[in-house]
């Protein structure tokens, strides 16, 4: 089924020669069925990537979904043009009236702030707060799980001694969970970050369930007991070449880091990396659109409410 997207959205076309079934705003209009309305928090500064990156996934299940993405009010990227945000972007006081059946908030570089610095967080609170009603289920990337970590069960991320790059070994804690359903025994998951959180915290609240994890870098698929809310520490959206990119802008800065584990062949730079986990990638938002959102999702969030004031 078609991922309805913006009309003019420029990572349309390129979806489009990736065979991936997209279907502008108008005529998604004309279907007779309820698609599923998936919010996107894109918090990432070169947003256009994150967009092409998660419309891949969104796009690839037998799900019809309309895709709304929302732009912080509070700080807007300098990697993005200003025309880009205002045609395909909201903020959240325009949306803030709707119901959704799934969110994605992603990760952002500002991982070395204390969350309560960062300038959007104030904002970025009030979105996981109003989430809690408004949306049936939530997904949080890299820096967004961490941040949900801390704001719903107050797990604090922690500096790591050097950067964490590369492809990571990683395996599942139970399988009979429809979230990780279909998934290898052992896997590669991208990461990409200078801080993490504890493997001993999560392992310890009793509102969260470990799914996976690494030896090597922590905890990977996080997710709540009440299942409304799914941590992902890795990025299983990444394409092939954007871990060699990073490393390449943090050589050209001047930074020192290690170049990324298990990843370019031969550990040669100059050769192009393969994408060893799209296949994994596709099926973790399979799971989660199916199991988590449609399949709990209200048809009519209206009739719903009504059921929900019946039983108080």
């Amino acid at each position: 089924m078609p991922i309805n997207i913006p009309k003019n959205l420029p990572v349309g076309e390129i979806l489009r020669k990736e065979k991936i079934f997209v279907m502008e705003e108008k005529r998604a209009k004309t279907q007779q069925m309820r698609p599923l309305n998936i919010l996107v928090c894109n918090l990432m500064p070169e947003k256009e990537k994150t967009e092409l990156q998660l419309l891949r996934l969104l796009g690839n299940t037998p799900l019809q979904t309309n895709v709304t993405f929302l732009n912080t009010a509070t700080y807007s990227s300098k990697n993005v043009a200003k025309s880009h945000l205002d045609t395909f972007y909201k903020t959240f006081n325009e949306i803030k009236h709707r119901r959704f059946d799934g969110m994605i908030i992603t990760g952002t570089p500002v991982e070395l702030m204390e969350f309560e610095e960062v300038a959007f967080w104030e904002e970025l609170t009030e979105i996981m707060d109003w989430a809690k009603i408004n949306v049936t289920s939530c997904m949080y990337i890299c820096w967004g799980a961490q941040a949900a970590l801390y704001y719903h069960f107050g797990i604090n991320k922690f500096l790591l001694p050097k950067k964490c790059s590369g492809i990571y070994s990683h395996v599942i804690t139970d399988s009979t969970v429809n979230l990780v359903r279909g998934f290898s025994d052992e896997f590669g998951v991208p990461h990409s970050r200078r801080t993490s959180v504890s493997l001993e915290e999560v392992r310890n609240c009793p509102e969260l369930r470990l799914l996976s994890y690494s030896d090597e870098v922590g905890p990977f698929i996080i997710q709540s007991t009440d299942t409304k809310h799914i941590m992902v520490t890795g990025h299983l959206e990444y394409d092939a070449t954007t871990l060699a990119d990073e490393y390449k802008r943090d050589v050209t800065n001047g930074e020192l880091v290690d170049m990324p584990v298990s990843y370019f062949p031969d550990n040669d730079p100059s050769q192009t990396p393969k994408n060893t986990w799209r296949a994994h990638g596709h099926l973790l938002f399979h799971n989660w659109l199916n199991f988590y959102v449609y399949q709990e999702t209200p048809y009519d969030w209206q009739y719903a409410d009504d059921l929900i004031e019946l039983q108080i």
